[in-house]
């Protein structure tokens, strides 16, 4: 009895996702969530970054398609580099485009990015981590790129503080800025911008007289949710690298059973 080769085996078996679909319904968005890989980022002070991003990879699949080839958005991440870069990134998403025939791709690259701060006063050093997603989506052969950070900031009610006699209430906040850029931008320049409009930025090691001074710092700045939006969106609407952005800021208020949220989004291009 003869053997199979390797490839009759395989015309053997079923390409069921190949099959026709008759209920005429296209997805828009089919792929893969959640895959870890290495990838290298850079960085202002240290040249580059080395971290694990989690990756989404999606394309959209016509109505008469039953399924995508799932195997195939894995393959493409193995096929670069062990460590993906920025550049790589770019060229993955035309890859998966033409790979799965797809008009419409969509790749989120999410990663923690590390800076090493130093604390106001003392100086001591210690590592702040920043959740950044770089999001790049084709349609039609055409690209477009964004870039996600999350920065964990202090804010102090503006309104606790004047009406109480001792202290104000203060929290923890995420401001989220998304922007599209026409060139280069430092991870680290988004994070700055967004902290210097905080009623103080965060540290992950204080001594005493740190702590002393972020807490007078807090107190002498005090931003209502609204407050961080606006002066924050003010920056951005006066640097030029910056062609379209979102700025959404939450409090997860210390004496409130809620979270107080805002958002402003902008894009030049409209605009003009």
């Amino acid at each position: 009895m003869k053997l199979k080769s390797k490839t009759e085996v395989v015309d053997l078996i079923a390409d069921v996702q190949n099959s026709p679909d008759l209920r005429h319904l296209p997805i828009d968005k089919v792929g893969i969530k959640d895959m870890r890989h290495p990838v290298v980022v850079k960085d202002r002070s240290q040249g580059v970054q080395h971290t694990v991003a989690c990756f989404n990879m999606y394309v959209e699949l016509p109505h008469n398609f039953k399924g995508t080839h799932m195997s195939r958005f894995v393959e493409i991440l193995n096929s670069h580099d062990i460590e993906i870069s920025v550049e790589s990134f770019k060229g993955m998403l035309a890859e998966m485009s033409r790979r799965l025939e797809a008009d419409t791709g969509h790749i989120e690259m999410s990663f923690p990015y590390f800076i090493n701060k130093s604390a106001p006063v003392s100086g001591v050093k210690s590592l702040m981590d920043y959740q950044v997603t770089f999001i790049g989506e084709i349609h039609g052969g055409r690209d477009a790129m964004t870039i996600k950070v999350v920065v964990p900031v202090t804010s102090l009610c503006p309104c606790s503080k004047e009406i109480s006699q001792y202290g104000a209430h203060n929290q923890r906040s995420h401001v989220t800025l998304t922007v599209r850029t026409n060139t280069f931008v430092w991870i680290e320049d988004l994070i700055d911008l967004v902290e210097k409009q905080a009623s103080c930025e965060l540290y992950g090691l204080l001594k005493r007289p740190d702590e002393k001074y972020v807490t007078e710092h807090a107190y002498d700045n005090p931003k209502f949710v609204e407050d961080m939006v606006r002066d924050v969106a003010a920056v951005l609407n006066r640097d030029d690298r910056i062609d379209a952005y979102v700025v959404e800021s939450e409090n997860f208020e210390s004496i409130h059973n809620h979270s107080a949220y805002a958002m402003i989004k902008k894009d030049m291009a409209q605009e003009n």
